[in-house]
């Protein structure tokens, strides 16, 4: 501060002379504040700003003594809020006196909130009578150690690069207090976070302003910050709960944050605390629409006397459109239609309808596409179910009963009939009177029970009842992969091994990743000495099933069987065993001529590579049993390795039909297997 007359003081300068100085520093504030007239004071946490407008001093006289705190500066009160007159030692608080000074300023233009503020340095009382009233001199939350109140950009180069965060309240540190050192920001920027939080504390009278509060939250809101604008939106309507702007707000950010009904109840809040409130009908229009609601939806964009977004109303013609097409397709059965259907509505907006992608997956799996439509099962949208909703019809039935219904029939194609059996009788719950629900729950238990009798039969070597058992069942549910399973095994038993491929045929027609029906199909094959065929699935099973040891083994006797039938010569081919090893160059080209895949291990005894990974090939060995294995030891065997120009050990070469296709140096164990597994197809 600059003042009109600077004292000397010396050494000699006794109390009295201090004391008389610095009565009259003080009474020279009121001409000599520079620092103090251009400040804006709202925030008590937040950089100080200049704002124009604000009258520097303002005297009041009062007749009589009041009780405040010492050194409080107060300013006019904001007319939004309820006057506190408890005003204690410490608090920031509006001025409860009415008074001439207060009338004035409540006059002033410009000024629609309050910016007073009282703080207190003691505790006491003091008669104020004829005292000059201070406006914002001492800006709360901007004061240095030393006593001096900070302008915009001082001393900032010097602080700490922590960040001020508001205290928690849990103790009296008054709103506005500051602690270094804060945690981690949720938001991504925690600069904007921390902005808003500041700016949303407003005093007034003790209380926070729900509108501040509101604010913040739609810069959190804009920034993508949906959990930090929520919570602020909770703050303002715990503040305001009737505002119907809070809720609307609200609901938007739980839109971003994905929770659905949620925001369409905090929508449907906000009409009914304002039924004109347009925004917040237009929001819950936009929801339903996401949500497949096309009559909610537009009920609500179409509201009397205002015009409806027409972005939103295209939207909504459009989602109508598709799910008409999709449902007029699902009932004449043609599935490519319905699913196409499906596909344009969700892509139109109704992105959050369970039961579009409920009709996505039936879709599927009528087209014989059962891994397809398991996948889009899992993502079909979570909703909690919601009483408003519970009379809404999708194609004839009550919403909530057709994603029960698709799920009952996913799980009777996978084989889960008690899974199917409760969901189609919890469809039954909900829509009793839909004869589609009713004839699916009739055909479920039925089909359930066939499988269930054909299974007691089967274990009881009734092979023939089991038979008649899973094909009542098929006349129920002719679609029934794992039925026609079941009964290519009960003719395999009856050695009837072409039927068993007819039905094994018609599984894989329906699920042709099935590795069961697969595998029946192979030993069918090779019980009626179709080797090729056996081969070509026994491959197949031996890349989905590569740890199975008995799969292994019947590629093996099927190989060897194709190549009998050949006419191919079969010199000395065995079945697992331990890797042979070679002692010369004669047994060594005998070894490698044979037909089929021989993988040769050079090696040195001495060699610590050499010693670390033979045990892995030993496991190769047993894992791939129709590879012949071996191994030669350089130092026993220098002619082999002359021949074959091997210097650097371990070295592996991989024939086939004598003829060498691959050469490995010092392979890492992954890059091993991984080349005697591909060649070993």
């Amino acid at each position: 501060m600059s003042h009109s007359a600077k004292p000397s003081i010396g050494g000699d300068l006794d109390r009295n002379s201090l004391t008389d100085q610095l009565r009259d520093s003080l009474s020279s504030l009121e001409a000599n504040k520079p620092d103090f007239r251009e400040l804006d004071l709202g925030s008590p946490v937040s950089p100080l700003r200049t704002r124009g407008g604000l009258t520097a001093t303002t005297t009041a006289t009062t007749t009589s003594s009041s009780s405040s705190s010492s050194g409080s500066a107060s300013g006019f009160q904001n007319p939004l809020h309820k006057p506190n007159n408890n005003n204690h030692s410490g608090e920031l608080s509006n001025s409860s006196e009415s008074s001439p000074t207060t009338s004035a300023k409540k006059g002033q233009p410009g000024h629609s909130r309050s910016d007073s503020l009282t703080y207190s340095g003691q505790i006491g009382y003091q008669n104020a009578v004829n005292s000059p009233v201070i406006v914002n001199v001492l800006p709360t939350g901007n004061i240095c150690p030393s006593g001096r109140i900070l302008k915009t950009g001082m001393g900032m180069a010097n602080r700490s690069a922590k960040p001020d965060v508001l205290g928690s309240g849990t103790a009296n540190y008054g709103h506005g207090s500051i602690m270094r050192g804060g945690g981690s920001a949720k938001c991504a920027n925690s600069d904007v976070v921390n902005s808003a939080s500041r700016n949303a504390w407003s005093v007034r009278g003790g209380t926070v302003d729900p509108e501040e509060v509101k604010k913040a939250g739609n810069e959190m809101y804009k920034k993508g910050c949906f959990g930090e604008a929520l919570g602020l939106y909770d703050k303002a309507i715990a503040l305001a709960p009737g505002n119907a702007a809070y809720r609307s707000n609200r609901a938007a950010a739980l839109m971003g944050l994905g929770r659905v009904v949620e925001a369409v109840k905090e929508c449907e809040e906000a009409v009914r605390l304002d039924p004109n409130y347009w925004r917040a009908h237009q929001r819950l229009g936009a929801l339903l629409i996401r949500l497949g609601q096309v009559e909610g939806a537009r009920r609500h964009l179409c509201f009397p006397g205002q015009h409806p977004d027409p972005a939103e109303l295209h939207k909504l013609q459009l989602v109508e459109k598709h799910l008409s097409k999709c449902s007029d397709a699902r009932k004449v059965n043609d599935w490519k239609g319905a699913l196409r259907e499906a596909d344009a509505a969700i892509a139109a907006g109704a992105d959050y309808c369970p039961q579009l992608f409920m009709c996505r997956t039936e879709a599927l799996l009528k087209l014989h596409q059962l891994e397809d439509a398991e996948y889009c099962l899992s993502k079909v949208p979570k909703l909690e179910p919601y009483a408003n909703w519970s009379q809404t019809r999708f194609f004839g039935m009550l919403s909530e009963a057709y994603p029960f219904l698709v799920r009952a029939q996913i799980e009777m194609a996978l084989g889960r009939f008690e899974n199917a059996v409760a969901a189609a009788e919890k469809a039954g719950q909900i829509d009793p009177r839909n004869v589609e629900v009713a004839v699916l729950l009739k055909n479920v238990r039925l089909v359930a029970r066939a499988r269930t009798r054909g299974n007691d039969l089967f274990k009881s070597e009734r092979f023939t009842e089991a038979c008649s058992a899973y094909g009542e069942g098929l006349r129920l549910d002719p679609t029934n992969s794992v039925l026609y399973c079941n009964r290519a095994a009960c003719w395999y038993k009856l050695g009837l091994w072409e039927r068993s491929v007819n039905d094994c045929n018609q599984a894989l027609r329906i699920q042709p990743n099935y590795t069961k029906a697969l595998l029946r199909r192979a030993a069918s094959n090779s019980k009626l000495e179709r080797w090729a065929d056996a081969v070509r699935d026994y491959e197949v099973l031996r890349r989905e099933l590569p740890d199975d040891s008995g799969v292994a083994e019947s590629l093996f006797h099927a190989q060897v069987a194709l190549k009998k039938s050949r006419g191919e010569e079969v010199y000395n081919m065995k079945f697992g065993g331990e890797v042979e090893e070679v002692l010369g160059l004669e047994r060594f080209r005998a070894a490698i001529s044979l037909p089929g895949v021989s993988v040769v291990h050079f090696k040195s005894s001495s060699n610590l590579h050499c010693k670390q990974i033979s045990p892995f090939v030993d496991t190769l060995c047993v894992r791939y049993p129709s590879i012949n294995f071996l191994k030669v030891d350089m130092e026993e065997n220098p002619a082999i390795a002359n021949v074959e120009d091997v210097r650097i050990v371990p070295t592996f070469k991989i024939y086939k039909n004598g003829n060498r296709v691959k050469e490995i140096v010092c392979p890492s164990h992954d890059m091993l297997e991984h080349s005697v597994r591909h060649y070993s197809f």
